[in-house]
């Protein structure tokens, strides 16, 4: 049965990557999976781009596993040296646009749910979504279905992570600062420089240590990663703005970095959103210890995910190298997806709350 249902994944990650599905644009795959996994005979729902099936077996009072993945894709480069709306194989790769992020995983998470629509003897509940907007954080992907999904125990998040397990997540917030001056000739001793007042906080971040630091995420990281100021070289600018990238670890909630924040810098501060929190699962799960027990890496990962907008314990794990992902020729290897499918399928088999 893998061996079929691995050929059905193939096929399926060929028909998604000669469909662009950008975020906000991705109501065409989503056709193509609602009608592959209608062509299962599964009873589909689906809202917005998103799409989900529920185990045919579902009981009321039994834990919940959410499989989910998501369709959408960033918009390729200009340095794509192959079509990226079709999948080339070369070298043993398949390479094309969304097959690494998160095409593979994707489609191995469907697979493995599949598998077990033919068994009654599972534990648990089983429910598989494909949703929209991961890669821009869209209020129309995930997180739209949360409240039609019903209660989640334990998700299971497909992204590429090598089949290693993410036990922890950081969360991101993108801050929009202003350092506030007075103008004045740059010739004469007149105004109030807004970039040496904004180059103040910037060493301030570039140096600030968060107190706590995570065993498995380390500690919290901030960047400024944008800066303009200034409208002509004779003129002191009396503002320069700044953008913070802040990756967050599981002590601190987006608020409260940001309040800790506040209380250092002079410059306005003003958060994008509070939504990407960061996300930790218990090292005593039963699906960590189960994921030791069979010699899997469990990791912190740096990358943000669909994770960040759940409010469920939850891991991220999936076929693929996220060192592939949003580059030129993006590419999986075929016995990834179906390493990917096996390795799902017996964590699940497994698994016991």
């Amino acid at each position: 049965m893998i061996e079929y249902l691995y050929n059905d994944a193939i096929q399926l990650l060929h028909q998604l990557v000669a469909t662009p599905s950008f975020s906000k644009e991705e109501h065409n795959t989503a056709n193509i999976i609602a009608a592959f996994l209608e062509s299962k005979g599964q009873s589909v729902k689906r809202f917005n781009n998103n799409v989900w099936v529920v185990h045919p077996d579902y009981q009321d009072g039994r834990p919940t596993i959410l499989l989910n993945s998501h369709h959408d894709t960033v918009k390729p480069s200009k340095a794509w040296t192959f079509n990226p709306f079709q999948i080339t194989e070369s070298e043993g790769k398949l390479i094309g646009l969304g097959s690494n992020d998160a095409g593979a995983p994707l489609v191995s998470l469907m697979a493995t749910f599949l598998y077990f629509v033919h068994s009654k003897q599972l534990p648990f509940n089983l429910i598989y979504a494909a949703t929209g907007e991961e890669e821009n954080s869209g209020e129309a992907g995930i997180e739209s279905i949360l409240d039609k999904i019903g209660p989640i125990d334990l998700a299971i998040i497909g992204e590429p992570t090598k089949m290693e397990l993410a036990i922890a997540e950081k969360g991101l917030m993108v801050l929009d600062c202003k350092a506030i001056g007075k103008p004045g000739h740059a010739a004469r001793e007149e105004g109030d420089n807004a970039i040496y007042k904004a180059m103040i906080d910037i060493e301030w971040f570039r140096t600030f240590q968060f107190k706590n630091i995570s065993d498995v995420l380390g500690p919290v990281k901030m960047s400024v990663t944008q800066i303009k100021a200034g409208y002509q070289h004779n003129m002191v600018p009396d503002v320069c703005e700044f953008v913070v990238d802040v990756r967050t670890n599981e002590h601190y909630s987006n608020k409260q970095a940001l309040d800790i924040i506040k209380q250092h810098v002079s410059c306005e501060v003003i958060e994008r959103s509070f939504r990407l929190n960061s996300s930790f699962i218990p090292a005593n799960h039963p699906l960590v210890v189960l994921a030791k027990e069979m010699g899997i890496y469990c990791y912190g990962s740096p990358t943000t995910s669909d994770q960040a907008v759940i409010p469920y314990i939850s891991v991220k794990m999936g076929p693929g190298d996220s060192a592939r992902s949003h580059t030129a020729n993006e590419f999986i290897y075929p016995d990834e997806i179906k390493e990917g499918i096996k390795r799902y399928i017996k964590i699940l088999e497994q698994l016991k709350f």
